[in-house]
């Protein structure tokens, strides 16, 4: 059957083009093509939007034009930008053990001798079976000083650059190599181990290319490219989406990664991870992996933190925090029970430490700051990341939830401590006097402390724990002191059931009590038995 030309020059909004006439079979053919392109345009590029490939049914002529806009987008505009600020970052340690995530030892080195990466360099890179630029030290023998590998970028044109603190940490000297294969020596300008971010310069140029550090949050779901130095083949990019924030990895408390998809690995940390505006986001540090390899999580310390950390670092090459000096746990939703909170959010302050800024403004432990500067305070972590991003020396105002009542607390913040140590007060090795007195209902017996060698002269021991009963599934045990119950002390087995009869009469689902082991106090609501 013949097929007729279709006529549309009758249409209103029609003009007829000259010379191109189509067939409603190719018309349908070609629309399904762009159908099908214009589907993976929406799927699988950083478009702003739908891509309007017909701007009415009149414009049905599918040319070639038409087939290059709906081609999927892809990111070589973006990594043809950003990717000159991206260093791979070599240093030596002499005679010690290199702390990087690329330092090779023998049973993770992807370039062991026979393997397929050894075999594959050297028939196409290096006599050595390496890649170009990744001599000595990764197979993890041979002689010479141990030399690790990581990831970094410049910040500015005159050599600044960011990268991890474990990447640098304990380095005899420091080289950078930039995406054009040129080395430079630098240098260790500061680092700071509890974020595990470093400031290095490199000396020869002043017109270094650099990256931009964000100014926004990002969101679940936004694009993510990630450039760094993988395994030391260098110049190497991946992509991906955000896949969570606000992670807490349990590195440090002021946790706060940014989680990602994009395939990260060993030689990838102090790399940057950058949006679709070619701004850094974060800079990766940490990976999930049973394996050693990359499973698609990796984590990425905010830009945020990083502007705040390497401003300190460039200006003196410390980090001062603020400290108000008390140990803070979670808020859980049986200690928030017990106190009669409605919701489980706040810290809740164990234990204020002596002489501190806390304890000299009045601060109690079992109180609750459920806020700073006006700022609600989510939970403990939350607290610790607010207190310490503000400088030692500033007023704050706190919101603390003391004895059931709401106050407001103004205090000026100390400088926090490099280093705190715990002694624990209690020998346990030390013989006891007694086999202590049951409390019903709980599962764990207790004896005044004062009667027992070592465990001071406040508070009842814990004596003994039935591994079935709720103390021990609160993570009691022998040895432990309780110094309250219920908001008030205690000094024998008697004082504790009057305690529990106290918070029965009051409807507690669960009572809270303030427990020392190991030096350090904690509170713990342990569930109430009814009858």
């Amino acid at each position: 059957m013949t097929e007729r030309p279709v006529d549309l020059s009758n249409f209103p909004s029609y003009q007829a083009p000259k010379r191109k006439v189509f067939s409603l079979r190719k018309f349908a053919l070609m629309a399904s093509v762009v159908a099908g392109l214009g589907a993976a345009v929406y799927g699988f590029g950083p478009s702003h939007g739908p891509v309007d490939v017909f701007t009415s049914s009149a414009h049905a002529q599918v040319n070639t034009e038409v087939r290059k806009v709906a081609q999927p987008v892809g990111f070589a505009d973006i990594v043809e930008r950003v990717k000159p600020s991206v260093i791979s970052v070599k240093v030596a340690m002499g005679d010690k053990t290199a702390k990087d995530d690329s330092s090779a030892d023998k049973d993770d080195s992807p370039f062991q001798p026979g393997s397929p990466m050894e075999r594959f360099f050297r028939r196409f890179g290096g006599p050595d079976g390496l890649p170009p630029g990744l001599k000595g030290g990764p197979r993890g023998g041979g002689r010479g000083p141990v030399t690790g590998q990581g990831s970094g970028f410049f910040i500015s044109p005159d050599g600044y650059a960011v990268t991890n603190n474990h990447v640098v940490d304990g380095a005899d000297k420091v080289e950078v190599t930039t995406d054009d294969g040129k080395t430079y020596t630098a240098k260790v300008i500061g680092t700071d181990p509890r974020t595990d971010l470093a400031l290095i310069k490199a000396s020869g140029r002043t017109d270094f290319p650099f990256a931009k550090l964000s100014d926004s949050k990002p969101r679940i779901g936004d694009w993510v490219l990630a450039v760094g130095n993988p395994f030391g083949l260098g110049g190497t990019v991946t992509a991906g989406i955000v896949s969570a924030s606000g992670r807490d990895i349990g590195s440090g408390p002021y946790d706060d990664f940014i989680q990602i998809d994009a395939p990260v690995n060993k030689g990838n940390s102090g790399g940057p991870a950058f949006d679709v505006s070619g701004e850094v986001m974060g800079v990766n540090t940490a990976i999930y992996s049973p394996s050693g390899g990359s499973v698609g999580i990796a984590f990425s310390i905010p830009a945020s933190t990083v502007k705040s950390v390497i401003a300190q670092l460039k200006d003196k090459g410390t980090v001062s925090r603020g400290w108000i000096g008390v140990q803070i746990q979670p808020v859980t939703a049986d200690i928030a029970d017990s106190l009669g909170m409605k919701k489980a959010e706040g810290a809740l302050v164990a234990e204020p430490q002596a002489n501190g800024p806390a304890a000299k403004a009045g601060i109690e432990s079992g109180d609750v700051i459920t806020a700073v500067n006006g700022e609600p305070v989510k939970d403990a972590k939350e607290l610790a990341r607010t207190i310490g991003g503000l400088a030692p020396g500033n007023a704050v105002k706190l919101n603390v939830l003391h004895k059931g009542q709401d106050k407001v607390i103004n205090l000026t913040l100390g400088q926090l401590p490099n280093t705190v140590e715990a002694k624990a007060d209690l020998d346990k090795d030390k013989g006891k006097s007694s086999r202590g007195t049951d409390v019903p209902k709980l599962g764990m017996t207790v004896a005044p402390a004062n009667s027992v060698a070592g465990a001071g002269k406040e508070g009842v021991v814990v004596t003994e724990v039935d591994p079935k009963s709720a103390a021990a599934e609160r993570g009691f045990k022998e040895g432990d002191v309780i110094l309250e119950v219920g908001g008030k002390t205690v000094a024998s087995a008697d004082d504790v059931r009057d305690a529990i009869s106290a918070a029965r009469s009051d409807n507690k689902n669960s009572v809270l009590m303030r427990v020392k082991s190991g030096g350090s106090s904690r509170f713990v609501a342990v569930p109430l038995a009814k009858g």
